[in-house]
């Protein structure tokens, strides 16, 4: 059988920036490394029932003993060496050839050390022969290698889902009305396609025909099906709910919000991070330091001991494979891989690490108002009745059934949540000051206070003044030219606007809100949700100053905005966090971008940062811990009270560390 060598060094790399680019080539290392593994395994076996030392510890010496015996033993050593090892030496050569020595030097000079060693007494010269303790070395350092191989594919199985949730056919809608069936990725911008209940949406498009739920957790992380109606975009990958419908494709191949998705996790997980620095140091430090800890431990147990050449070898081979930093260098890769792929799927796209590492020391956050705190769009906030033969919705019922004929975005907002839509007839606009028309026999007026002025009408009503000096918007309902109501209306806040800064200032982080609006709405907002400070009457060139003034207080800053007019703060800001809706995200101005347009999942990044950086540490731990028990005892240091590491059990000890890393990065678990 034959195996397409992979050099670890090669993986080395990869796993050092954290990248999953080409799940089919870590599959096939994957692979590669599984047959060495077991064939390097098997001719162990006779290798071990073979040699005289091993016989004595299983307490049968010289069960098995024969001419060729020796021979044999070598032959299959030379086989494992060769093949299991190969890996180890081509990646010995590469780091020589790069003069910058790692774990693949350390294993590479071990394993040679021994097999040439070994070799050498085989043809003559005097001391023992180690050929077992080479054999079952290499076993476990390629089953140490094909563990973490698993663990980083499954990393990356976020991403292979998203790819998968594609689906291979589409159902195309001709001009002609005939429906043929065509492979997705033939798509072009602008085909009609259908799309039946529980069927997949094939690519980013726009309803124009039907209506239906659409199921799109896997892509944003909302839990609830969001409602979809003609003009409503929808999500390639998403699942179509009960409804049958007719969409046009509007984007198709890397523009689509999956394929963005993918692209962002890839460069989260390629891009640089301070603790992996720190980490990659560390490796190269304690690579040095096995070296020269090898050779020492060669040379004092040759001088200043009688125990001999081999022993002596031995534990200079222990020393190297028991401190080779492995682990070290996987600690942090893996933990990023986990956290950037949980971290998609719950529609957190986290584009800078290094920004994403310091959202977890931020302890002051500014919001910008429009589009991030509130909706961005005018809706109804407060209603007031003059006549007491009505009630609220009685006023805002019949001021929607006349304003749902306007096109002014103040009557939208107060078309939308009325109960009771009745027809308006002789519907007229008052220039500059409202409309009118009339809606169940009666005479109805929306104006503004304007008109009230000219016509001499007295409001009654002193919380009239208290909504102008929220800075809300207020139009009153006339019926037959008597005062029925008043309208006031503003920028809706989202109601998750106030959990969210809730759970920040709980967290100890600071919350202030930038707007270009008048002071009186800013002060209203601020007060709605409980900010602790706010800056009104800024300008879209002028945030990033306010950033720079935030900053000079000493605070570390994220900076959440709609990634757009907000692209210099930003880019100022310590942590630029974009909050955007659907396949609209913009990722070119921020560090992490939010599918949603929830400023809770501004916490949710935050907390994952916490528990992120929390879990690197850990597996910091786990990778170098150990050394501190391992290494004096590789050395011989309790030699006299019979406590000592053979090369195996030091590779025994190196990949269980690695394993232990591989296993506490997979249980980062995170909700939002």
């Amino acid at each position: 059988m034959k195996h397409k060598c992979h050099s670890h060094q090669d993986f080395q790399i990869h796993s050092e920036h954290g990248a999953i680019k080409n799940f089919g080539g870590h599959a096939a290392m994957l692979e590669d490394f599984f047959w060495r593994f077991w064939i390097s395994s098997l001719l162990t076996i006779p290798v071990l029932f073979l040699s005289p030392m091993v016989q004595e510890i299983v307490g049968f010496p010289g069960i098995i003993s024969f001419n060729a015996s020796d021979d044999i033993v070598f032959i299959l050593s030379t086989l494992i060496y060769f093949y299991g090892g190969w890996p180890f030496i081509v990646g010995l050569y590469k780091e020589m050839k790069e003069i910058r020595p790692g774990m693949m030097t350390l294993i590479g000079v071990a394993i040679s050390v021994a097999y040439i060693y070994s070799s050498s007494v085989v043809f003559g010269i005097q001391g023992n022969v180690f050929f077992w303790e080479l054999a079952t070395l290499i076993d476990i350092m390629l089953f140490g290698h094909w563990m973490e191989m698993k663990s980083l594919m499954g990393a990356g199985k976020a991403l292979e889902e998203l790819a998968r949730l594609i689906p291979e056919v589409t159902h195309i809608l001709d001009d002609d009305g005939t429906i043929r069936d065509i492979p997705t990725t033939m798509l072009s911008k602008g085909m009609k396609c259908i799309v039946k209940p529980g069927e997949r949406i094939p690519s980013d498009g726009l309803i124009i025909e039907g209506e239906t739920s659409i199921n799109e957790s896997m892509l944003t992380g909302e839990s609830s099906p969001a409602i979809k109606h003609i003009g409503d975009k929808v999500i390639g990958g998403s699942i179509n709910g009960e409804g049958s419908i007719i969409i046009e494709i509007q984007k198709t191949g890397e523009e689509t919000f999956i394929s963005r998705v993918i692209k962002l996790v890839q460069m989260a997980q390629a891009s640089k991070s301070k603790t992996q620095d720190i980490a990659n140091r560390a490796a190269v430090w304690l690579t040095i330091l096995a070296l020269v800890g090898g050779i020492l431990t060669f040379l004092v147990w040759i001088f200043y001991s009688s125990q001999g050449f081999p022993f002596a070898l031995e534990r200079a081979v222990t020393v190297m494979i028991t401190a080779c930093p492995h682990a070290l260098g996987l600690a942090v890769p893996l933990v990023v891989a986990v956290s950037t792929s949980l971290a998609a799927a719950h529609g957190l796209l986290i584009r800078n690490r290094i920004a994403f590492e310091q959202a977890r020391n931020v302890n002051a956050i500014i919001f910008d108002k429009t589009g991030t705190l509130t909706k961005g769009e005018f809706g109804v906030t407060d209603i007031l009745v003059f006549d007491q033969a009505y009630t609220q919705a009685d006023v805002h019922n019949f001021a929607g059934s006349l304003e749902q004929y306007s096109e002014h975005p103040i009557a939208k907002g107060v078309v939308k949540g009325a109960e009771h839509l009745w027809e308006a007839k002789n519907f007229k606009a008052i220039f500059g000051q409202g409309a009118e028309g009339e809606v169940r026999g009666k005479n109805i007026k929306v104006v503004s206070p304007g008109y009230l002025k000219q016509a001499n009408i007295t409001i009654p009503n002193p919380a009239i003044e208290k909504l102008n000096g929220q800075g809300k918007t207020v139009v009153f309902v006339l019926m037959e030219e008597k005062l029925m109501g008043a309208i006031a209306l503003a920028d809706i806040i989202r109601p998750e606007s106030q959990k969210a800064i809730k759970f920040l200032k709980e967290m100890g982080i600071r919350c202030l809100m930038l707007t270009g609006d008048h002071s009186q709405v800013a002060k209203w907002v601020s007060e709605e949700i409980g900010l602790d400070e706010y800056f009104s009457g800024v300008l879209p060139d002028q945030k990033a100053s306010k950033i720079k003034e935030v900053q000079s207080r000493g605070y570390i800053v994220a900076m959440t905005g709609d990634g757009v007019n907000d692209a210099p703060a930003l880019a100022q800001a310590d942590v630029g966090i974009a909050i955007g809706s659907g396949a609209d995200v913009a990722i070119e101005t921020a560090d992490i971008i939010l599918v949603k347009s929830n400023p809770l999942d501004v916490v949710a990044i935050l907390k994952l940062a916490q528990l992120t950086y929390r879990k690197m540490l850990q597996n910091l731990f786990w990778a170098t811990g150990y050394n501190l028990f391992a290494l004096p005892v590789a050395a011989g240091v309790l030699y006299t009270q019979g406590l000592i590491l053979t090369p195996a059990l030091g590779a025994l000890f190196m990949s269980l560390s690695t394993i232990i890393c591989a296993i506490n990065s997979r249980f980062l678990k995170f909700k939002n």
